[in-house]
């Protein structure tokens, strides 16, 4: 596989922003280099600023940009309403589905469908199996290293494409408690939507004064941003097929632009790596789980791997 091949994603806002904001931002987001944009709440079901309708016509915007497009579903399901939301999103016939649970997954089974990174894939009899189900694209899980990947990818089932967050907070966990109402000393059923006071999530720190977490709702992430841009060279010969961004709320289409240029315009990745650290939110920076070490870990160089993986 070569450079110009692999395709540059982003995937769905892990965060609360105002309905103006987002629409706003898919409207630029139309007009970058990006080829693949993930759409809808994947989070926390009571945000709900933007109706269906609104992201239906936000992914019509999207299309006729030329992007592809795919709808994300929720990743955590607790309650018949969310399940409900569910069955509606997997019956559109329009856009392809991400599933990001596997209440998903079987609604979408005999349909052409992309699995997120909270749908545990780990190994290559997975991958058969919801190969058979009409997977067309995973999202390597985030704790999972390059040596796994090149494990899997050398099983990989034909016609399967492999996803890649390479920028982006960290996915961690998820639960049924909201930790940012709590934070407020609020019930999650009254939580008065506080998630739109942090358009970054909110950042947590040891009593050491390290940044440790994200608090995002349900959702916990890490504090520090991934960030892949100095293992291109890796990816590219593990057969990557797709680089996904996770968006931050400020600076995205730079940082789109500094991964297309990377990708596509032979610019420096030490360059480019400079660039993004100047753009990332508090917390720092991180690429630990994906050379096989404690994930808050930065490694500054990386070696080639030893062998590429043909297919």
């Amino acid at each position: 596989m070569n450079a110009s091949s692999v395709k540059l994603s982003l995937g769905p806002i892990q965060y609360f922003w105002d309905r103006e904001t987002t629409i706003n931002f898919y409207k630029q987001i139309a007009n970058t280099k990006i080829d693949i944009v993930y759409l809808g709440e994947t989070v926390c079901s009571k945000r709900k600023l933007l109706r269906r309708d609104d992201w239906l016509e936000i992914a019509a915007l999207l299309k006729s940009a030329g992007k592809e497009v795919i709808l994300s579903s929720m990743t955590l399901i607790e309650a018949n309403s969310e399940l409900s939301a569910v069955k509606t999103l997997c019956s559109n016939t329009d856009y392809t589905i991400e599933a990001n649970d596997m209440s998903a997954v079987q609604l979408l089974k005999g349909k052409s469908f992309v699995t997120g990174p909270a749908v545990n894939i780990y190994n290559p009899h997975s991958l058969n199996m919801l190969a058979k189900y009409g997977l067309k694209r995973w999202v390597l899980p985030v704790e999972l290293s390059k040596d796994t990947l090149k494990d899997m990818q050398l099983q990989r089932p034909e016609k399967i494409e492999t996803e890649v967050i390479v920028y982006g907070r960290l996915p961690l966990a998820y639960s049924a408690r909201c930790f940012t109402a709590r934070s407020h000393n609020l019930p999650k059923d009254d939580c008065q939507l506080r998630c739109l006071d942090d358009p970054d999530g909110l950042l947590l720190s040891t009593q050491e004064d390290e940044k440790f977490l994200i608090i995002n709702g349900i959702q916990t992430q890490s504090a520090k941003t991934s960030n892949l841009i100095l293992d291109i060279d890796d990816l590219i010969n593990l057969n990557v097929d797709i680089l996904r961004i996770s968006p931050p709320s400020r600076h995205t289409e730079k940082i789109i632009d500094l991964f297309y240029k990377t990708l596509n315009e032979s610019y420096p990745a030490q360059k480019a790596n400079i660039e993004l650290q100047k753009l990332m939110p508090a917390g720092g920076y991180c690429n630990g789980y994906w050379h096989g070490t404690n994930g808050m870990n930065w490694q500054e160089s990386t070696e080639e791997l030893s062998c590429q993986v043909t297919q």
